[in-house]
């Protein structure tokens, strides 16, 4: 066994003798790791350390555990496979240490995405990864999923508004609990790290994730990392681990993601150095700060040079200059695009400083690949070492080796009052008030309401992509045992006050209204797909534009409701509108609506607007920081409150 003292001076030797470029290092790696457009000055970056990953008792642990491994253990720890190609049975054979439920995957034999089918899928790659047999180290797996807006992929679970709706909260603190809770419905379905949260800081809004952002402030984004890798995780140093209901925080994607050019998926970030420090750097800061124990790597390049391979910036910079301690986590299949690496096989990656290839589907040949690559001495052992090291670190802090899992199986968990208390409080921080002519708003709960649009009864359409699917399309109201569309939400408000709700997709009517409101917006969609060439919404066949024009010309005052995940060009919808709010993509609580746009019987509000625009509204229109209450402030919320408190002092029944 090599002292620990020993082992971490043999490692930074390596990790020098590598990132020079040593003999054996691929010419792509050797490519990357030069100087030139697309490589990092360490110097430049600002010093940052992780908190709370390394102690002596879990790095003796660690290191008794690598010296029974075998070769064949080490490479498995290193390659992640998604549950769509792989089998519990595959693991006796090939012995990985993660994997992952892809958008598209769901629980082998259930189709409906059910929680029992998520356990019952955990538990089973779990009994196989540590079971007592001959020749084998019982390690076990990690288990990811791309929890973004709680734990989305699981039919019942709550879904929270997606990041862009509560980065205009500018509620640190309430995005900490909303962290807790999907962690919690995450845990009970035996699920124990999360790809979440994105950092990225837009700077073009074609861009099809723009959604999964807090903001197009660095400062805002810093905060909001900050308080949901807290919740998520748990304090580091503190209270953590998935018996006590926390899971592993992935901070992603490293790094520029948003500043692609022209907003395009997967593209060239073109900016300067210092600019990738200022705009797209802060939100790891605080991850790291946090104790985050994964950095996914990024699909795009900065000035030319994929990230899977950029070792400048996964090494020297991330794992040097900021002190990240945890593991680096490629995204779905990202180490294939490196020039003169293939999906199957890539030692330039693990050299750049990826530490675990997200290998969905080519798993298997990546596995025999890479053992032969070690054997050949084409990668050197130090490396892999350094990575497995990284991984069992996280697996240990985690509490994965102890058997005792008291929240798994607590399937009460997912859609509890508590939580969807939290979310609906989350819509209503979230929904800005960009206009309100005549103070239409708030309504009484006695009027009578015309409920139009056809996103109006469509909970999957309020929840967007990355919803039961990568995509989020096809999900109906019933997809959503628990969940309440805009709809239902204002029925049920308006009824309880003496009034009524009309539901009528394309605005028609028998007996005129009062007032109607009209919600609609984009379509659910993901990356690649939610990418524009242009902001204007409806650019063609302006069909809601119409569609208020048709019901402002028959004198019905009109409150729009706008669902995206952006802000759009949209004058001519915001100007045939008496009241416009932009209500993002508010998730399953469609109620959270209601709370703000119904009144009582006298039309006083029952609760007032407090959310502001975290992204500046194109056209030029509105500025971050814009957004009105009902005493018509303009409230201009662009304070960026610590938010390193003590999450799970501030219990999250605090919302019911």
């Amino acid at each position: 066994m090599v002292p620990l003292r020993n082992w971490a001076r043999l490692s930074i030797l390596a990790l020098l003798w590598w990132a020079a470029g040593a003999p054996g290092v691929p010419a792509a790696f050797a490519a990357s790791s030069g100087g030139g457009r697309g490589a990092a000055h360490a110097a430049l970056w600002p010093r940052s350390h992780s908190v709370g990953l390394i102690d002596p008792v879990t790095e003796g642990f660690v290191t008794e555990l690598l010296g029974r491994m075998s070769l064949e253990e080490k490479v498995g720890q290193i390659i992640q496979a998604d549950i769509g190609y792989i089998t519990p049975e595959d693991l006796r054979s090939y012995p990985l240490g993660a994997l992952l439920a892809g958008g598209e995957s769901r629980p082998p034999g259930d189709g409906d995405r059910a929680a029992a089918g998520w356990l019952a899928a955990a538990r089973a790659y779990r009994a196989v990864a540590i079971e007592a047999r001959p020749g084998h180290t019982p390690i076990p797996i990690l288990f990811g999923i791309d929890a973004v807006h709680g734990n989305n992929a699981v039919s019942g679970a709550t879904i929270y508004p997606h990041n862009i709706g509560l980065g205009a909260t500018h509620d640190p603190a309430l995005i900490g609990r909303i962290g807790a809770a999907t962690a919690q419905e995450m845990a009970a379905v035996g699920v124990d790290w999360t790809f979440a949260p994105a950092l990225s800081v837009p700077q073009d809004l074609r861009w099809g994730r723009s959604y999964e952002s807090y903001s197009q402030d660095p400062k805002l984004v810093r905060s909001d990392a900050d308080a949901m890798v807290r919740g998520l995780q748990g304090e580091p140093n503190g209270i953590q681990g998935v018996q006590n209901g926390h899971v592993a925080a992935t901070a992603k994607h490293f790094l520029g993601d948003g500043g692609t050019r022209e907003g395009i998926d997967q593209g060239d970030t073109e900016a300067s150095e210092r600019e990738l420090i200022r705009v797209h750097a802060p939100g790891y800061l605080a991850a790291i700060n946090a104790g985050v124990m994964s950095v996914m790597a990024s699909y795009s390049s900065w000035q030319g040079r994929k990230l899977h391979g950029n070792a400048s910036l996964l090494s020297a910079v991330l794992k040097g200059r900021l002190g990240f301690e945890g593991f680096v986590v490629g995204d779905w299949n990202g180490h294939g695009q490196i020039p003169g690496c293939s999906t199957t096989s890539c030692p330039a990656a693990l050299l750049a400083g990826i530490d675990m290839y997200m290998a969905p589907d080519g798993w298997k040949e990546l596995f025999d690949n890479t053992l032969a690559q070690l054997r050949a001495g084409d990668i050197p052992l130090a490396r892999l070492d350094d990575a497995v090291r990284r991984i069992l670190r996280i697996k240990a802090k985690l509490g994965l080796f102890d058997a005792e899992r008291p929240w798994e199986g607590r399937l009460d968990v997912l859609g509890s009052s508590a939580h969807r208390a939290l979310a609906r409080a989350a819509v209503r921080e979230s929904l800005v008030l960009l206009k309100n002519d005549g103070r239409v708003l708030p309504i009484r709960s006695s009027a009578r309401v015309l409920v139009a649009g056809d996103a109006a009864d469509d909970i999957g359409r309020q929840c967007g992509g990355w919803t039961l699917g990568w995509q989020g399309s096809g999900n109906r109201n019933g997809d959503f045992p628990h969940g309440e569309s805009i709809y239902a939400g204002l029925r049920a408000a308006l009824e309880a006050g003496g009034g009524s709700a009309q539901l009528s997709v394309d605005g028609s009517y028998g007996a005129k209204p009062e007032l109607a409101i009209v919600v609609f917006g984009e379509a659910p969609y993901a990356e690649g797909a939610g990418d524009l060439r242009s902001l204007a919404y409806q650019a063609g066949e302006r069909r809601d534009l119409a569609l208020l024009r048709r019901l402002r010309a028959a004198h019905i005052p009109v409150v729009s409701v706008f669902l995206s995940g952006r802000p759009l060009s949209m004058n001519a919808e915001i100007d045939a509108s008496d009241a416009f709010v932009a209500a993002w993509l508010p998730g399953s609580e469609g109620g959270g609506i209601a709370d703000l746009l119904i009144g009582d019987e006298h039309g006083r509000a029952r609760h007032d607007f407090s959310g502001t625009l975290s992204f500046a509204w194109p056209a030029p229109r509105f500025a971050p920081g814009y957004g009105l209450d009902y005493a018509h402030r303009l409230r201009r919320r662009v304070r960026h409150p610590r938010s390193d408190v003590a999450l799970s002092k501030v219990p999250i029944t605090a919302y019911k």
